[in-house]
């Protein structure tokens, strides 16, 4: 099969397409945004691929009629045209109408020529991420324009063939948004029972518990790191035989592993490789502002062996199994992490060291409450890890399709029904058989 070689420009001149920059700042002042009306679409926005409205701003209806050339439209492709530029959105049904900000540029195309999520996945791959950067101006930090995505070399195979390789593709990614939406509803309902006992005090069995200066029976409240339910983890990296994997927290996104981590062996591993996780134990980033909770069990204790952590975690390990939920959900807690921000502290970084971890004082429920929270949420906490797990297979193995596809090693024709068939549920097995060829 014949594959066909343009320019970005070239397509889009064809098929008329269109890249275009969003407003100069002399055409929308900082005074012009609102906190309700019509989203702008912010470098800040644009996270894991997909449009982050939880500090989006607004400008009014009459200022996107004013600039309405910069409104986006289903299948455009919005990028940061300075900072994080390998960034990328393409703006699905919900998206429809929002404006393209200041810091970005949009790619528009018609989809004759070049299939707008063909295209979307090509400039996911980390040589075209790189090409891009190598063609950035600026010293201090990174700037696109219209000619430079222009002048983007694209190697596309027939329509017909674009659209079966954005269909495989697509696949993996709404799986891994489904088990995203399953997750976060099973960490609401885990939430919201913790909040239930711990916050507002209806456990089971509360209306026939005194209360003793204020606290239920058997609750104390006294320093974190003297908790019966836990405490500090010991387990320190030792001389190992072959590599571990290296995970920093910068490759750890909320309570997932997100990042590849590096390769290391006894002789080449970094100076902050100094954790290794334990049974029943709770991971999370020691530097305030910051989200990262990792937890091992036995639904996921092949990583036992398999990983070494950064110091910049602290590790905490449950009394038992049935102690660990209770763990999870109060180091997940906001109240943790505010206690947490608070007792931070660094000159360079600041961060929550074993001492500032000593200083936060938290209530303690009795053990027995506590383990039957435990009994109560662990199904919660083993489905929420097994589904995290699946997602880290699919995004394994799309990663491994995607180069493959996009640039016609692999032949789609044969693929496609075997590997929709499988992506439901992804195996180890598969993924290092099929992959590896």
């Amino acid at each position: 099969m014949n594959w066909d070689k343009k320019t970005l420009g070239e397509i889009y001149e064809i098929e008329g397409g269109s890249v275009q920059t969003g407003p100069f700042g002399s055409q929308l002042h900082e005074s012009d945004y609102k906190e309700f009306g019509v989203p702008v679409i912010m470098p800040k926005d644009i996270k894991n691929d997909k449009l982050d409205l939880s500090n989006i701003s607004f400008i009014s209806d009459d200022d996107a009629k004013r600039l309405s050339q910069h409104i986006v439209k289903k299948d455009d492709i919005v990028c940061p045209r300075r900072g994080e530029i390998g960034k990328r959105i393409l703006v699905d049904e919900a998206n429809i109408g929002a404006f393209c900000g200041t810091g970005c540029i949009r790619l528009r195309g018609t989809g004759t020529v070049l299939n707008q999520l063909f295209f979307f996945y090509f400039l996911k791959q980390p040589k075209v991420v790189k090409w891009i950067e190598n063609q950035a101006i600026g010293a201090t930090m990174m700037n696109l324009n219209t000619s430079i995505l222009k002048s983007i070399p694209i190697k596309y195979p027939p329509l017909p063939i674009q659209q079966k390789i954005a269909s495989i593709l697509s696949s993996y990614d709404e799986l891994i948004e489904n088990n995203k939406q399953r997750i976060k509803l099973l960490e609401e309902m885990a939430e919201e029972i913790y909040k239930e006992w711990f916050v507002r005090l209806r456990f089971p069995g509360y209306e026939n518990t005194e209360m003793v200066d204020g606290l239920p029976e058997g609750w104390v409240r006294k320093p974190i790191d003297e908790f019966l339910s836990f405490s500090m983890s010991k387990a320190k990296l030792k001389k190992f035989n072959n590599t571990k994997t290296y995970i920093a927290t910068a490759d750890v996104t909320d309570i997932n592993i997100t990042g590849k981590g590096e390769i290391i062996d006894w002789e080449n591993k970094p100076s902050r490789a100094q954790l290794v996780p334990e049974l029943n134990s709770v991971f999370f980033a020691r530097m305030s502002n910051t989200y990262k909770v990792l937890v091992f069990s036995e639904t996921n204790k092949e990583l036992i062996d398999e990983l070494a952590l950064t110091s910049g975690f602290l590790g905490l390990k449950a009394l038992n199994e049935e102690t660990l939920p209770y763990l999870f959900w109060l180091i997940k807690s906001d109240t943790f992490h505010n206690y947490k921000d608070v007792f931070s502290n660094g000159a360079t970084q600041v961060s929550l060291t074993n001492e500032g971890f000593h200083n936060i004082k938290l209530v303690e429920p009795s053990l027995s409450i506590i383990e039957k929270f435990g009994k109560t949420t662990s199904a919660f906490l083993d489905e929420i890890i097994t589904l995290n797990k699946k997602n880290q297979l699919l995004q394994e193995t799309r990663d491994l399709l995607l180069p493959r596809l996009i640039s016609g090693k692999l032949s789609v024709e044969h693929l496609v029904e075997k590997e929709l068939a499988m992506v439901a549920e992804p195996t180890v097995n598969y993924r290092k058989t099929k992959m590896e060829e």
